[in-house]
């Protein structure tokens, strides 16, 4: 039986927009991804928030800028996340 014919479909890659919080390392941004979750007690919504490290070939995102991520193979330690697009750049400061 041929690979074609196996009907499996390519799974669907998780992608997440948030801010880039640091751009210190050589080919790499964290990027601050946050989310509102309503409280299960309360009943009230909360802001969740998670760091990620994503690829940055280029270097081309710097701090403040709202970018696009996308998840990929483990590139190192710390890194399976790859920077797709830039939604919005920084404001002046």
């Amino acid at each position: 039986m041929s690979e074609a014919t196996t009907g499996a479909a390519p799974a669907l890659k998780r992608t997440l927009i948030g801010k880039v919080v640091s751009d210190k390392r050589a080919k790499t941004v964290t990027v601050l991804v946050e989310r509102r979750v309503k409280h299960e007690l309360y009943d009230k919504i909360v802001i969740k928030s998670s760091k990620y490290h994503a690829h940055d070939e280029e270097g081309a995102y710097h701090m403040g800028d709202v970018i696009e991520i996308t998840e990929s193979r483990p590139l190192s330690k710390t890194k399976n996340w790859v920077v797709t697009r830039l939604v919005q750049k920084a404001g002046l400061v």
